[in-house]
């Protein structure tokens, strides 16, 4: 049974690479047809191929374009109203003489709509109907029952993810583009989240000045779960940043003198900061790259101003990661 099923996979596989040898015009033509119109695609189609309708329509308008799916038994009940000037038709019918879809036909030409047919049968009745005909063969469905659609819903299923993914790529459709319509996604979150959503405020910074002592420092760390404190001079502007790390370095290397030193002495001088604007992906980026846990936070534009600071906490508890 495993090796029949595998046989069936490998047979839909290789029925997408056939559509794809004798991908011609049709296709470009209906590219150029879409991305030309003002309006929505109108997606239609019976059965399983109105199944697969509802997902190329759902993939067109998560990238960009616009689309409906109409249903054609329900069609000349009302649904017809969906209907708008500037709109285009993608109709699939393997058959090409679907009967639902013969009847409406006369509708959308009386609303001047050019249609686009997704078809096995480019000589057929509705492909002699529409203004831009797309082959969609198949040599063969797979399993005992040839007349059950199979791989010819997967190739058709293909080429609308393909005329979306060519849409897309002539509107400019970009990442954050995509985030905005599914904002309350993984892919949203990751692409849309900026620091200034997550970051801690300047109120909350775990400061110490360059010449406090140990004591304070220790006090400092001690307060919120940032693990870190942040050096400042007397402007406001930030001149390193202690870690657990390097209060840990420091009583190893100096013992009992430790509580000597001041935030100057063990400060690393080099602080890992980040715009407020960056998206938080590329805060957890710099933290993995540096092996860090914090980042303090600047005004836009100007990195000498800290106003706030993100944790890795912060990050993972939005579920950026």
């Amino acid at each position: 049974m495993l090796s029949e099923a595998r046989e069936y996979l490998l047979a839909e596989s290789k029925a997408i690479e056939y559509a794809a040898e004798f991908l011609d015009d049709g296709f470009l033509k209906a590219v150029e047809l879409i991305y030309s119109r003002p309006g929505k695609v109108i997606v239609t189609g019976m059965g399983k191929s109105g199944l697969v309708g509802r997902k190329i329509s759902a993939t067109l308008t998560s990238t960009g374009t616009q689309s409906v799916f109409l249903h054609p038994g329900e069609a000349y009940h009302g649904d017809l109203g969906v209907l708008a000037d500037g709109d285009t038709i993608l109709t699939i019918a393997y058959s090409g003489e679907t009967k639902e879809l013969l009847d409406i036909f006369p509708a959308f030409k009386r609303m001047n709509l050019p249609i686009i047919l997704l078809t096995g049968k480019p000589k057929s009745t509705l492909a002699q109907q529409s203004n831009v005909v797309i082959d969609i063969h198949v040599q063969k469905e797979i399993g005992p029952l040839p007349f059950v659609p199979t791989v010819s819903s997967t190739v058709t299923l293909a080429f609308g993810d393909v005329l979306s993914v060519m849409l897309l790529k002539k509107r400019g459709f970009t990442e954050e583009d995509f985030a905005r319509f599914h904002p309350g996604g993984a892919i949203g979150k990751r692409l849309l989240t900026r620091i200034s959503d997550l970051m801690h405020l300047e109120s909350e910074l775990p400061r110490v000045l360059e010449e406090d002592s140990m004591e304070k420092i220790i006090l400092t760390m001690s307060g919120p779960n940032f693990g870190i404190a942040g050096v400042f001079n007397k402007e406001g502007q930030l001149l390193g940043v202690i870690s657990d790390g390097d209060l840990r370095r420091a009583f190893k290397n100096h013992g009992a003198n430790s509580m000597k030193l001041k935030a100057v002495d063990l400060m690393n001088k080099k602080p890992k900061t980040i715009d407020k604007l960056e998206l938080a992906e590329t805060a957890l980026h710099i933290m993995e790259k540096h092996k860090i846990t914090v980042l303090f936070v600047t005004e836009e534009g100007n990195s000498d101003k800290i106003v706030g600071l993100i944790h890795l906490h912060d990050i993972v508890q939005h579920k950026i990661i």
